[in-house]
């Protein structure tokens, strides 16, 4: 029926545009992190060779250095430009770990890679963005708005934002947590575009 046609041609734009929006964030990733070494997922588990299960079951360590490691490995698995494994870090239990991280103001790199790791998430399918509203990341992204790293306030709205893409139900729950008043403070004049 017509009203079929055009809630796939509108689902349709929707997938185009997280797609495009996925593009122009991979262009944007060479954020230089001086606090954190590529080698040290190796130097944690002496291989390198984790399972997704394996590397979100230490992701819950209560040692900061094994648990940014780990939440950085996992973004850099979501961070693959061809089949990322999205479904498969859901499944093992990487959202809520994420989410809890992005509390912790002590480590901002911890909160910057757990953001663009659910960022990540969020720019996939709606069921996947969905899983990353449902485990309440949207308050605590719109709190990071606020945080006093640049790059953290950044990455935060880019998680909005793919929230926001997913549709007016997502993007009107965006809203009702306040998210205006912190963007208009985040937008200045001498904010880059």
């Amino acid at each position: 029926t017509q009203s079929t046609g055009r809630r796939r041609r509108k689902e349709g734009a929707v997938e185009l545009r997280k797609e495009k929006r996925a593009e122009n964030m991979l262009k944007r990733r060479n954020i230089p992190l001086e606090d954190i070494e590529d080698d040290s997922f190796e130097q944690i588990n002496g291989t390198g060779a984790l399972s997704l299960y394996e590397l979100v079951a230490q992701a819950k360590s209560a040692d900061p250095t094994v648990k940014l490691t780990c939440v950085q490995q996992a973004r850099k698995e979501l961070s693959k430009g061809t089949n990322p494994p999205i479904d498969e870090l859901i499944s093992a239990g990487i959202v809520p770990i994420l989410v809890e991280s992005l509390d912790d103001d002590e480590n901002a790199a911890l909160q910057f890679e757990a953001t663009w790791a659910l960022t990540n998430i969020a720019s996939g399918t709606s069921v996947q963005t969905r899983e990353v509203v449902a485990k309440g990341a949207v308050p605590k992204f719109v709190r990071l708005l606020s945080s006093p790293h640049e790059h953290v306030r950044e990455q935060s709205v880019w998680a909005l934002g793919n929230i926001i893409g997913d549709g007016s139900e997502c993007r009107d729950f965006v809203i009702h947590h306040g998210v205006t008043d912190p963007i208009i403070d985040f937008v200045t004049p001498d904010t880059p575009l």
